[in-house]
């Protein structure tokens, strides 16, 4: 199950071979082998309109994640998958989501993808390009704002003794928006706290990581890989 839900990016049906990032599906890696994909429409993106992406600014961001968490619910219920088959991925903004939806609601998933991961809220206005998304998740410096950014930031939420489910993270060393201290830290803390931590930094390439197509098959048979190891 993959998703974005922010800055009325759209995600909308396209054929991909293998795997391009906000687009499509993995036909020969995952498709082909008897995976099903599942892309998530959640509000933040602008697949429905301007009103879609609005609704869930700021105060109203939680939203996100409880529409990704109605989808799972429904593919559960619809016997489409169990909650031991079901891999989130998400990358950048997708990958804040499906951190946040993990600690929430460890039981629900199987295993979780974190691409270039916005997951400290406490400080990604400080960081690179951090200060320029203010408007739209909120000012985490400000009382207000933190009161409810505090409640889905993925880092201060991982905590020992919980059972999370497998995690794999990957980030760019020359990432000039989202930047790779989020992944790295976080996969410390799991790691600190004796959670596996599968993650990798890539040296080449900046936001999207892929600067040539032999390293875009890397990553994806690397991701895919990780969930067919995970998933029961």
């Amino acid at each position: 199950m993959f998703t974005y839900g922010g800055f009325e990016h759209s995600l909308t049906p396209a054929y991909s071979g293998s795997y391009e990032e906000l687009h499509g599906a993995d036909g020969k890696l995952w498709l082909e082998r008897g995976g099903v994909f599942v892309l998530a429409n959640i509000r933040g993106g602008g697949e429905f309109g301007p009103a879609w992406h609005t609704s869930v600014l700021t105060e109203n961001r939680s939203k996100c994640c409880e529409d990704f968490e109605a989808v799972a619910r429904d593919l559960m219920l619809r016997k489409i998958t169990s909650a031991a088959h079901l891999g989130s991925e998400g990358r950048s903004n997708g990958g804040l989501l499906v951190a946040a939806t993990m600690v929430w609601h460890s039981e629900r998933s199987g295993a979780v993808v974190c691409g270039n991961p916005l997951v400290d809220r406490q400080r990604y206005c400080r960081l690179l390009a951090g200060a320029s998304w203010v408007a739209e998740y909120g000012d985490p410096d400000v009382p207000e704002p933190w009161a409810y950014l505090k409640e889905y930031s993925p880092y201060p939420k991982v905590a020992a003794g919980r059972k999370l489910p497998p995690v794999m993270s990957d980030t760019s060393t020359q990432d000039d928006r989202v930047h790779p201290g989020h992944a790295r830290k976080m996969a410390a803390k799991r790691e600190s706290m004796g959670y596996a931590a599968d993650y990798y930094d890539n040296t080449a390439g900046g936001h999207h990581g892929s600067v040539t197509n032999e390293r875009l098959a890397t990553r994806r048979a690397r991701t895919l890989g990780f969930l067919w190891a995970k998933l029961k």
